[in-house]
């Protein structure tokens, strides 16, 4: 199946990550559909569009908007599908819903995105436990260098789990300063990630 315009994917599992196994037994960890958190964001392209230009290939793994595999209700309590749904295992989503693709075991991001790693708060006054609007680069569009240290806008950045580690996806054009390293800095990964 093709598409015209639009990327054809899978999810790589199911719809929604909300269990875990621990010691051999499922434990769910939501149960909410509206949970954005807990939906699953990484799927496998089936097919490209027949128009246009891409650098991704069928069989690609590839980081998704939350809202590609989520379920949702409408003004009237009925459950709806997103509008990306044509059955439980074929989506039609446009190129800007993809955010990172992985070949070969290797991420790679698209043109206009930038995946930060943040850094740990080392300032003893500070409550928080990373430092704000700072990360070091983790997967670039080549806009700036991977492992660079730099620092985006307020408000640009997007939580993403990926591999095991949280990062931000920025856009490139947010990204507004390049850090020398002092070489205190530490990379941040949450338990929970």
């Amino acid at each position: 199946m093709k598409s015209v315009y639009n990327f054809v994917v899978t999810p790589k599992g199911e719809r929604y990550n909300n269990s875990k196994k621990i010691d051999g037994v499922d434990l769910i960890l939501n149960t909410e559909i509206f949970n954005h958190q807990f939906v699953n964001r990484t799927a496998i392209v089936k097919s490209i569009p027949i128009i246009g230009n891409t650098n991704i290939q069928p069989e690609d793994e590839v980081i998704v908007h939350h809202n590609v595999f989520r379920r949702w209700h409408n003004v009237k309590g009925i459950e709806k599908n997103s509008k990306a749904y044509f059955n439980e295992n074929t989506y039609f989503i446009n190129h800007d819903q993809i955010f990172l693709y992985k070949r070969k075991d290797k991420w790679i991001a698209p043109k206009g995105y930038c995946f930060v790693k943040p850094l740990k708060a080392i300032d003893q006054f500070n409550i928080e436990s990373e430092k704000p609007l700072q990360g070091i680069v983790k997967y670039s569009d080549g806009t700036v260098e991977v492992n660079d240290l730099v620092g985006f806008r307020p408000s640009s950045q997007y939580e993403f789990i990926v591999d095991g580690e949280r990062l931000y996806r920025v856009l490139s054009n947010f990204i507004t300063i390049k850090y020398e390293y002092q070489g205190n800095e530490e990379e941040y990964n949450p338990s929970w990630a």
